[in-house]
C-alpha cells in the first residue's frame, strides 16, 4: 500500500450497544496506539460487521457479501476503505477500487465501507483530521480533565470501605427479622397463570 500521509490505518476494536438508542457503536483503534474513534452505525450494519468479524457462515450471501462478489466478478480489486470526513456528526466513507489500471473512488456510508472491508480483508483508513477532531485517548483525557477542573472541584471516585460490624443493639433489632423468616411458608405457591373456571350459577 502506498504511503498515505493524510490517512491513518485503524483496526476494529469492538462493536458495542447503546442502551439509550437502537444505534450501535463501532470502536476503531489507531494501529500501535491507544487512540480510539467511536462511529455510530445502525443495528443492521452492526450485525453485518459482527457476522464478518466472527466469521459466521450464512446460507445465502448478505448484502455486503453480494457487493464483494460483484467486485470479484468484474475483476475489480478492492484496495481500501476510507473515512474521509465528519460533517454534523456524520462520518462519510469511500471505497477505493482498482479496475483496468484505474483507481476508482466510490462514495459510501462509513458503516457499509467497514462491513465490506472486514469481508475483503482490506485496510480501513481514517483521515488524519477526522482522528484529530473526534478520536479519544482514554488515559490522556482523564489526566486533562483532572487538570482542567483543579482544586476542590476535582471529582474523585470514592473508595468503598468495608462496613463496620453491627452493635449489640442492632443485632437485637435484626433478630426480629430472623423469627419472621423462620415462620415463612416456603412451600411452592400456586400457579397464578392457571385460572379455574367460575362456578356455574345453575349448579348452586
Amino acid at each position: 500500500m502506498p504511503d498515505l500521509p493524510d490517512l491513518i490505518e485503524v483496526t476494529i476494536d469492538s462493536v458495542r450497544v447503546s442502551l439509550m438508542s437502537p444505534q450501535r457503536i463501532v470502536i476503531v483503534r489507531e494501529k500501535d496506539t491507544e487512540r480510539f474513534l467511536p462511529i455510530w452505525v445502525g443495528p443492521y450494519e452492526a450485525e453485518a460487521i459482527t457476522v464478518a468479524l466472527q466469521e459466521v457462515e450464512v446460507s445465502r450471501p448478505m448484502t455486503h457479501d453480494l457487493l464483494k462478489n460483484v467486485f470479484n466478478t468484474f475483476n475489480a480489486l478492492l484496495v481500501r476503505v476510507e473515512i474521509h470526513s465528519l460533517k454534523e456528526e456524520v462520518f462519510f466513507g469511500n471505497i477505493v477500487v482498482e479496475l483496468d489500471g484505474k483507481t476508482i473512488n466510490i462514495d459510501s456510508r462509513s458503516s457499509d465501507a467497514i462491513a465490506l472491508a472486514v469481508r475483503a480483508h482490506i485496510p480501513i483508513m481514517v483521515a488524519r483530521e477526522v482522528m484529530e477532531s473526534a478520536a479519544i485517548v482514554p488515559e490522556k483525557d482523564v489526566q486533562d480533565d483532572s487538570q482542567d477542573m483543579g482544586g476542590e472541584d476535582d471529582y474523585v471516585l470514592d473508595q468503598v470501605e468495608p462496613p463496620e460490624p453491627p452493635t449489640p443493639e442492632e443485632v437485637e433489632r435484626l433478630s426480629v427479622f430472623d423469627d419472621f423468616l423462620d415462620n415463612l411458608d416456603t412451600s411452592e405457591p400456586p400457579d397464578e397463570d392457571k385460572t379455574e373456571d367460575p362456578p356455574d350459577p345453575e349448579n348452586k
